[in-house]
């Protein structure tokens, strides 16, 4: 069974940085893209960033483009999302995915994907 697993959340102060993991097990398939989503209390679910397996191309929502980077690790299997200039704002579960390969050519906030880890607490205090 395919397994995600996010790690490196906690409480900062505004301004600084974070990086969160995401490690992956159980995979029989090839990747399409991995990707970041968050969900703030009372909000819905916000696309964060993403990465295509197969070209490197990143891929990121509005609010964070130019703080957040999106990386990854073939190897391992593992994506990073490397948060700096970190805001009240951001504060919320992030959560990391996997979208199994379809030959998918471009990533959006709207694209499916396949699996979910059960998320990582950030809280950036001001």
């Amino acid at each position: 069974q395919p397994r995600l697993v996010e790690s490196g959340g906690g409480l900062v102060q505004a301004g600084e940085s974070l990086t969160l993991s995401c490690t992956t097990s159980g995979l029989y398939f090839n990747i399409d893209a991995m990707g970041w989503f968050r969900r703030a209390p009372g909000k819905e679910r916000e696309f964060v960033a993403a990465i295509d397996w197969n070209t490197n191309r990143t891929y990121y929502g509005d609010s964070v483009k130019g703080r957040f980077t999106i990386a990854r690790d073939n190897a391992k299997i593992t994506t990073y999302l490397q948060m700096s200039s970190l805001m009240p704002q951001d504060t919320a579960l992030y959560y990391c995915a996997l979208r199994v390969e379809r030959g998918t050519t471009t990533i959006t906030p709207g694209t499916l994907f396949d699996y979910w880890g059960r998320g990582t607490q950030v809280t950036v205090s001001s």
